[in-house]
């Protein structure tokens, strides 16, 4: 090859090097300044390996994966720390000893702040009475994760070193877990709060089971700036860390009603309130059967009839009570108003008068019915973080939640967790007096929760939300 062919290509070759050190392209590996948008797994001018970052909070250190998904190691390992693990089950175990009703939740309440305290997250107490909001991040877009506090009035029957202290009352029905999963989850999402792209908000709201707590939590102001919210519940249908969750309706609409049937005239001889009550009760069943669309799931149902003991005396009042439910916001208010309608027309043609109390400030859940696009960002995370395996469909069921007054107001995802286990003996449905967890799913319950809302935040700001 000749020696001049060398020679010609030296300016070409020089004029290329200080092309490439005076490019205006550069790298930023800084995660405080870190774009999603720019896939990190471009190689970089450099060399070297992705640095390490350190939170300046004494409860953990992040290391970046150095990938764009590396939210879901970091997350996850983060989670699952021995120390996080321990912090997350002795939580759940204190509340569970000492469980407290709707509105009573002093102690629970008092928890939570002070681990919120410990870890530096900030809060507005009191709403709702003992219901607690904490605040993380900065700006918008604004998104909340909801977890419920009361326990149920059952005596626990399980024999366990952490069984209830309290006579006749228990978390039967997971609310200690859910405490304790969000209060995991903040202590992530505290780690990583100069990742969020926004703020997170956390509910940790008194009285689901009785009061309507979700109600006056939104009354005193903590949905304010929200933009879409989501919470779980521990399921027994599937099996442990399993989440599974449904587009449209979920849960029913759960209603109570207390009818009294009394006699219209005192001295009329056309009085008939048993006879009434009897015909009320009958027509009450017919409202399903035969004016309820049948691929439509409905119920009504009475369970209780108090008139006088009195043998061969007809009486003056009558007082029925029931339930009904149905799964879509149309025929529960139809179903509401026809057996009001029902009640007092039957009444009244035995020569009685009725009146009706649904209970709607204490006990009236309209059905919850999940956003399309929410459902779909809690099946995308999930599957992202544990695997589609661990990602199942739900069906709809017949039970019910308060969760229904945020989804009512605003974009909403409400989501299970599965705690089935027969090792552990968590095997038995909410509400038994047998109830068990499987604790192997609190560090993951906080994982997902802490990824919806940072995933959350991070799709929605990109989106220009």
């Amino acid at each position: 090859m000749s020696p001049n062919f060398h020679l010609s290509l030296a300016p070409l070759l020089c004029l290329l090097f200080f092309s490439l050190l005076l490019s205006p392209r550069s790298y930023s590996t800084s995660l405080s300044n870190f774009d999603e948008d720019i896939p990190l797994s471009q190689p970089l001018l450099s060399p070297l390996p992705p640095p390490s970052y350190k939170n300046n909070t004494s409860c953990v250190t992040i290391t970046s994966s150095g990938t764009k998904n590396g939210w879901k190691e970091d997350i996850l390992q983060m989670a699952k720390r021995e120390e996080a693990v321990t912090w997350v089950k002795e939580a759940r175990r204190s509340i569970h000893e000492n469980p407290e009703l709707a509105y009573e939740e002093i102690k629970t309440s008092q928890l939570v702040r002070d681990r919120l305290d410990e870890i530096g997250v900030r809060y507005r107490y009191p709403l709702a009475r003992t219901g607690v909001v904490a605040t993380i991040g900065t700006g918008r877009p604004i998104v909340a994760l909801r977890a419920d506090m009361d326990a149920l009035p059952v005596q626990e029957l399980v024999e366990w070193k952490y069984k209830s202290k309290v006579e006749g009352k228990m978390h039967a029905c997971g609310h200690d877990a859910h405490v304790a999963m969000l209060l995991g989850a903040a202590r992530i999402l505290k780690a990583r709060e100069h990742l969020l792209k926004g703020t997170v908000k956390l509910l940790f709201q008194p009285a689901e089971e009785a009061g309507i707590g979700a109600k006056r939590m939104i009354e005193d102001g903590a949905l304010e700036g929200v933009q879409a919210i989501f919470a779980a519940h521990v399921s027994s249908q599937e099996q442990s860390s399993i989440i599974g969750s449904r587009p449209g309706p979920l849960l029913a609409g759960c209603g109570f009603f207390k009818a009294v049937i009394q006699v219209a005239k005192p001295d009329s001889t056309k009085v008939g309130t048993i006879l009434a009550a009897s015909t009320v009760v009958i027509s009450l069943q017919n409202l399903v059967s035969r004016e309820a669309d049948p691929l439509d799931s409905q119920v009504v149902s009475v369970g209780m009839i108090n008139a006088t003991d009195q043998h061969g005396l007809l009486p003056e009042e009558v007082v029925l009570g029931g339930t009904f439910r149905a799964f879509s916001n149309n025929s529960f208010y139809q179903l509401r108003r026809r057996i009001e309608e029902v009640i007092v027309a039957q009444s009244r043609v035995y020569g009685c008068e009725a009146s009706v109390d649904f209970f709607e400030d204490e006990s009236f859940y309209p059905p919850t019915v999940n956003d399309k696009l929410m459902y779909e960002h809690v099946k995308n995370v999930a599957v992202d973080l544990l695997g589609p395996e661990n990602y199942n469909e739900a069906p709809p069921v017949m039970g019910s939640e308060d969760f229904t007054f945020y989804s009512q107001v605003l974009p909403s995802a409400f989501f299970y967790i599965g705690v089935r286990n027969e090792t552990a003996g968590s095997v038995h449905q909410g509400h038994s007096p047998y109830f068990m967890i499987d604790e192997g799913v609190l560090p993951v319950g906080a994982a997902v929760h802490a990824a919806i809302a940072e995933r959350y935040l991070a799709e929605n700001k990109r989106a220009g939300s």
